[in-house]
């Protein structure tokens, strides 16, 4: 399939639009803040008062219905949104789990009191979310998750342990996928419960990475009781719903490239600007050939976003190219921070590009491993065998 779409006009008089709102209020303080750029969690209070800001503006989630805070925004807009705020380093909204993935589920699968309750606070970083999928011994293969819930009158009573939550410290609500039917094929007797994180008997524990974030906790259910009309959807058919957030997860592809350019960039620029036996590293032929080896394929990560936009826009629903982009994001993450810290010598065992270099190292994990993927580009697009 070839990339085959442009900006229609009204397009482009978004973004227009967006670049002059942006003008007028991002301040300096609230550029670059993210949810893992700093310890602690001092960047919440900030993160959420800028979340306020796109909220209120009408720009923190514009894909959604108008009569639910959204815009009814298409896909070149939400494109258009991510250049913009990469390109003035601005950050998303607080809630990106929650608006990205768990939303569009919310919208489906909801019923309106779920929908009038729940997304206005979300979309205003009033809530935060997490996602209550993964577990010990289910996390590439997810339906293989245990954690159980039996109906008791007018409540689930919920008992298991999750493992690598995104922000399940500080989350108010967690999209919780429960097995209801143990009887069931794995994929079914599976149900979606929309998790008061308050409620007693949930214990959460932070894991601390090797590069000393608390972005992933574990979970804990004991004995926690959820009231019956938390579910979302039909019970035991929550892997339909869990699929539903999963898409909308893995669409994020389309943005990988823009952090991962800039990045390149700053690569370069630390190439002419350190000095290896008094001359400017990026003099080094060899340099030169492994930063243009990796700008190169930051080309070839934006092409394959491209394409993903192209084939949406042309009624071709996501497909294996997702799996394509992740296993390139993933590599070329590690090949950059690998690259600054050996450009750095000595002093690239400290400072943000040799955290950047742990953290990368869970890039192969996070969002479907590099084996899984792997197997989904064989079958796929291969054709290979599952065997």
């Amino acid at each position: 399939m070839v990339v085959d779409f442009t900006y229609p006009a009204e397009v482009e008089e978004f973004r227009v639009e967006f670049r002059a709102w942006l003008e007028a209020n991002l301040e300096d303080r609230f550029r670059g803040l993210h949810y893992s750029a700093q310890d602690g969690d001092e960047w919440l209070a900030p993160m959420r008062e800028w979340n306020a800001r796109l909220a209120d503006a009408g720009y923190a989630a514009i894909s959604w219905p108008e009569e639910y805070g959204g815009r009814g925004a298409g896909l070149l807009e939400q494109v258009v949104l991510a250049e913009e705020l990469s390109r003035v380093d601005a950050p998303s909204t607080v809630n990106v789990i929650g608006i990205s993935n768990i939303a569009p589920a919310i919208l489906e699968y909801g019923t309106e009191e779920q929908k009038q309750r729940l997304l206005p606070r979300m979309r205003r970083g009033d809530d935060l979310w997490c996602q209550g999928f993964s577990e010990p011994d289910a996390g590439s293969d997810l339906a293989a998750l245990r954690t159980r819930a039996v109906r008791e009158g007018d409540a689930y009573v919920v008992n298991g342990h999750k493992m690598w939550t995104t922000l399940g410290h500080l989350a108010d609500w967690c999209e919780l996928l429960v097995r209801t039917d143990p009887t069931a094929p794995k994929h079914k007797g599976i149900t979606c419960l929309l998790v008061d994180m308050s409620l007693p008997g949930i214990e959460v524990r932070p894991i601390v990475t090797i590069a000393g974030g608390r972005e992933f906790d574990e979970i804990y259910f004991d004995d926690v009781r959820v009231p019956v009309d938390a579910m979302l959807g039909a019970e035991n058919e929550g892997w339909t719903v869990a699929m539903t957030t999963l898409a909308n997860e893995r669409g994020g592809v389309a943005n990988l490239h823009l952090g991962v350019r800039k990045r390149i960039g700053r690569l370069i620029d630390l190439a002419r600007t350190t000095h290896v036996d008094g001359a400017p590293a990026i003099r080094d032929a060899s340099v030169r050939r492994r930063l243009a080896r990796i700008h190169v394929r930051g080309e070839y990560l934006k092409l394959l976003a491209d394409r993903a936009v192209s084939g949406a826009l042309h009624g071709r629903p996501t497909g294996a190219e997702s799996s394509l982009a992740k296993l390139l994001w993933s590599d070329l993450e590690q090949e950059i921070s690998v690259t600054a810290t050996e450009l750095l010598g000595p002093e690239g065992v400290s400072g943000g590009w040799a955290r950047d270099r742990l953290a990368s190292r869970s890039y192969s994990i996070a969002g479907g491993t590099t084996q899984v993927n792997k197997n989904i580009v064989a079958q796929r697009i291969l054709g290979q065998p599952r065997a």
